[in-house]
């Protein structure tokens, strides 16, 4: 199985740009039962992180499979035509939409002599370029070398080099590899104690807010956090239509109606997050356990927004936020389509057949949350959002303050 148009109209971008960008296929399995519409809206994102690195996909490669095969991921023979296209067509990255284990990733090596991606490193290779503070360094950095160092053995090519001389661990002829892997054991470990000292502080610093009620906001990437976050708290929080915009966490005081309240906005879960991201940020996820109420933003207008809010879901019960209040805010309702069914077509209508109005009814009738469908870019229902979210928050101020509630 093969589709040959990319989305985003990627082919021309990369025909523009030309040399500028690296050219890259991209290559999934779609899994025995699995709807070939999923595996092509994750390929959909798999092309949207490639482009957040500055990378253009010019052509798709699937192949359906129990399971991806445990030492090239794909069949030989698709593995040699995805090889034979990349020579033939100047290709010079791979992006594999799972994350291939070394020795996977050393096979495909052997067969194709281009820029192997798997999905982790693509993830880590955006956050690598996004991170903006020495904290958000530290933890990619951390994320990174704990990724690097089972493949070591695939990153180096002169791992027969004999290193000799005294004072070597094991004596003379001791291989690089050997040293290599020390070398960044050392700095994890450098880099755990510097996340440690880190992490006091910003617990120091939580624990100087006082008892003011925390608001988090959580979502997928890319789904308008940072726009609301900007539009309630009147900040300027950087937002772009990017994967990953947001990594370090921002908190800003909000007050309505002389109610104060505290508001952070996290970095975005996605589909697969390494779990090496997820240990290193574990002092940024902090501010979503340790909130009193999270507002999960859901993109409405995302084909596969359901499938998004179970990764979500997921991800909050993993870091041991899965018991907390949630206010569900469907974003982005001025970018909702769907296709309206002929009246002769008898089958059942998908979601994608429902209209906003009737998509609001099903959800508010069955989400066993609030929930408020709105659009932060075109300020389309804010101000009854700003009503919910002050009645949420005053009443839990009231639960923990209930003899200063009369200022309210």
């Amino acid at each position: 199985m093969e589709t040959n148009k990319p989305t985003n109209n990627t082919t021309q971008t990369a025909a523009a740009d030309g040399a500028a960008r690296e050219r890259a296929v991209l290559i999934s399995v779609v899994r025995d039962g699995q709807d070939p519409r999923q595996a092509a809206e994750y390929l959909d994102e798999l092309e949207f992180l490639a482009e957040t690195a500055d990378i253009a996909s010019v052509k798709r490669f699937t192949q359906r499979l129990p399971q991806p095969s445990s030492r090239i991921y794909v069949g030989p023979g698709k593995l040699e035509e995805i090889a034979a296209y990349c020579k033939e067509n100047e290709i010079g990255v791979a992006i594999f939409d799972d994350e291939l284990s070394p020795s996977q990733t050393r096979n495909i090596e052997k067969a194709m002599p281009y820029r192997i991606l798997d999905r982790t490193r693509l993830i880590l290779d955006i956050f690598l370029s996004r991170a903006q503070t020495a904290y958000a360094k530290t933890q990619v950095q951390l994320a990174n070398y704990e990724y690097m160092l089972p493949r070591l053995s695939g990153l180096w090519t002169h791992l027969e080099r004999q290193r000799g001389g005294t004072g070597t661990r094991g004596g003379a002829g001791e291989r690089e590899i050997e040293t290599d892997r020390r070398i960044i054991r050392n700095r994890i470990a450098k880099l755990k104690e510097d996340l440690k000292k880190i992490d006091r502080q910003m617990a120091v610093q939580r624990s100087n807010r006082g008892a003011l009620v925390r608001v988090a906001l959580v979502g997928y990437t890319n789904v308008g956090k940072s726009t609301l976050m900007n539009l309630i708290s009147k900040s300027d929080v950087f937002a772009e239509n990017k994967l990953f915009a947001t990594l370090d966490t921002t908190v800003r005081k909000v007050v309505f109606d002389n109610l104060p309240f505290l508001m952070s906005d996290t970095v975005g879960f996605i589909r697969k997050l390494p779990t090496e991201l997820i240990e290193s940020f574990k002092s940024t996820l902090d501010e979503v356990r340790e909130a009193d109420l999270l507002l999960h933003v859901v993109d409405i207008s995302h084909p596969q927004f359901e499938d998004q809010i179970a990764v979500v879901r997921q991800t909050l019960q993993e870091i041991g936020a899965g018991d907390k209040p949630v206010y569900l805010v469907f974003n982005k309702v001025d970018a909702y389509t769907y296709v309206e069914k002929d009246e002769d077509d008898l089958t059942p209508a998908t979601k994608e057949n429902l209209s906003l109005e009737e998509l609001k009814k099903s959800w508010i009738a069955r989400a066993n949350t609030p929930c408020i469908f709105l659009s932060a870019r075109e300020k389309i229902n804010i101000e009854k959002f700003r009503t919910d979210l002050y009645g949420m928050v005053r009443e839990i101020h009231a639960g923990r303050y209930p003899f200063n509630n009369f200022l309210y």
